[in-house]
């Protein structure tokens, strides 16, 4: 039980702020084009709970993926609906590189400026943490990213493909969206496409943006994970 509370410790501030900055993006970005669905529905705000899907939400402590209650966006309030729509979509992956790239960054500060502090300082014991729930965000942030970016609607990355095929591809490509979830259940569970497609690529993002820390980022997410 210790361990559980350890690990929620480390993972709940950088999970919750990857997934409710991903959905305050797409509404924050469809508001200035347009759509202000999202604004009059209160979900132009960084406060987690208008935001949290209890089962998307522990799926990321069980399986290290998770959701958020999408932000409602009506594409046709947009003021070039096609066109828009990739802005829209885009801009919660975009985020949640950004959240990576930020929390790399102050990662390897923190990490570096620790090294030269003695192991039992109280500064040392502070920043530890603060260092573990960084390294942690780099790892569910490119996650998120690069999971959404999968071109299967409702996904993001799905979106974007809807918005920027010629339009009887988009067509085509949009009517999958109510089977979307089946497809991607199937994607997750019955192929190998973390281990082949996603991994690889977030080991990619961890390496460029982590450099010296990324076996930091590993090791924190080999224990969170197990």
């Amino acid at each position: 039980m210790e361990n559980f509370f350890l690990k929620l410790s480390i993972m709940l501030v950088p999970a919750l702020m990857a997934i409710t900055c991903h959905e305050v993006s797409h509404g924050f970005v469809a508001d200035r084009l347009g759509d202000r669905t999202a604004r009059y529905m209160g979900r132009l705000t960084l406060n987690p709970l208008k935001h949290l899907d209890l089962f998307g939400t522990l799926m990321v402590f069980i399986v290290g993926i998770g959701w958020a209650k999408p932000v409602p966006v009506n594409f046709g309030n947009l003021r070039n609906p096609k066109r828009d729509m990739v802005w829209v979509a885009g801009a919660g992956p975009i985020t949640n590189f950004a959240l990576a790239f930020l929390s790399a960054m102050a990662m390897r500060g923190l990490a570096a400026a620790g090294s030269m502090l003695p192991d039992s300082s109280s500064l040392q014991m502070a920043l530890d943490p603060i260092v573990l729930m960084l390294a942690f965000s780099v790892y569910i942030n490119l996650l998120l990213g690069i999971f959404n970016l999968i071109p299967v609607p409702p996904l993001d990355g799905g979106r974007v493909a809807v918005g920027l095929l010629p339009h009887r591809q988009a067509e085509l490509l949009a009517r999958f969206e109510p089977y979307g979830m089946i497809v991607i259940i199937v994607l997750v569970f019955f192929t190998n496409i973390f281990a082949k497609v996603i991994s690889p690529v977030v080991d990619l993002g961890i390496s460029i943006l982590a450099g010296p820390q990324s076996g930091l980022v590993y090791s924190v997410t080999h224990f969170l994970m197990r």
